[in-house]
């Protein structure tokens, strides 16, 4: 992401906040050069992304903190100090992965990104996305919820071989993508991941609600307010699923117009999956986002993923050419 692109997405960052938490519930911070709400006395103003897991485990006692004991963190400049990896405590998702336009996904994909990786064909003509619901309730940055659509490509510096490549990640749990597009529900996730991650992120409006038998997501529009995706899927039996560790990387260009990547690691502890189409429903009606996900002229779901309980760790990005062997 350029610089020049920061400004519109800042622009009414303030204004919009204001709709999502009460002024009198928080404080403001600095991060970069940006004046950030965030809760206050909650784990970022206290900590900034390096909370003691004392502090966690006294805090949510329940929480199984023993993988991130393994985990060192360390102090990085990310256009503002930080710490790397940023931990995800208590989390769930849900993620339909559907093929698309193959042409319009390389339209959307910077050349010097192109350079590097390609959308995986799996079909002539089509590509694959993947669009994730997130629910991060407990976290190094509170609480938030936001919504990933990625394009699937190859490891750069590896081949492309279309399917080949897709079930290659698939059985070593190591996905690589480019993010299209990854609004989020607070300020302080929003200025972080541009800033910080170099990644498309804007504030808005998003419920993530659990019924009895299905989850239901909202995402509403940033200009208009009103309800512009909903993606609705169904509760699976993870009753006998099994602890698994999935690692997902990101391809994208900096502030500064450099190829970076960066990573996240998740350790799924309940999971299912399905290729039912059944399982989920994908709902647009108007708004900047949903007309976006109409012009990629998705087509047959490929798989649904529901992960009511995963804990994360996501690490601050680095030069491509430095990050080789990852």
């Amino acid at each position: 992401m350029k610089s020049t692109s920061l400004a519109p997405i800042f622009g009414a960052c303030l204004l919009a906040a204001a709709t999502f938490v009460q002024a009198a519930d928080t404080t403001m911070i600095q991060i970069g050069d940006h004046d950030v709400p965030v809760v206050k006395g909650g784990l970022y103003d206290r900590f900034r992304s390096n909370p003691p897991l004392s502090v966690i485990a006294a805090e949510s006692p329940d929480t199984d903190l023993s993988w991130f004991r393994g985990i060192t963190k360390e102090k990085v400049d990310m256009g503002f100090a930080s710490y790397s990896p940023n931990f995800y405590y208590e989390n769930s998702r849900v993620t339909a992965i559907f093929t698309a336009d193959l042409a319009r996904l390389r339209e959307l994909m910077p050349p010097g990104v192109l350079e590097q990786v390609q959308p995986l064909q799996i079909w002539p003509g089509r590509g694959v996305v993947a669009l994730t619901a997130y629910a991060y309730h407990y976290c190094d940055n509170d609480s938030y919820n936001e919504i990933g659509l990625s394009v699937v490509t190859n490891k750069p510096g590896s081949s492309n071989w279309g399917p080949f490549s897709l079930m290659g990640q698939s059985f070593a749990d190591d996905f690589w993508g480019y993010v299209l597009k990854l609004p989020v529900d607070t300020e302080l996730a929003e200025v972080r991941g541009v800033v910080g991650y170099n990644l498309p992120k804007w504030l808005t409006r998003i419920d993530y609600r659990e019924g009895e038998s299905n989850v239901i997501v909202n995402i509403f529009d940033s200009e208009t307010g009103k309800l512009g995706v909903t993606l609705e899927t169904q509760k699976l039996d993870v009753s006998s699923s099994k602890e698994a560790l999935v690692t997902n990387s990101f391809t994208n260009i900096d502030q500064q117009g450099q190829l970076t990547t960066g990573y996240t690691t998740s350790r799924q502890l309940r999971h299912g999956s399905s290729s039912s189409a059944d399982d989920v429903k994908l709902t647009l009606t108007d708004g900047s986002l949903s007309r976006f996900i109409e012009s990629l002229d998705l087509g047959r779901m490929v798989k649904y993923e529901y992960v009511p309980d995963f804990q994360a760790a996501l690490y601050a990005p680095k030069p491509l050419a430095s990050a080789t062997g990852k």
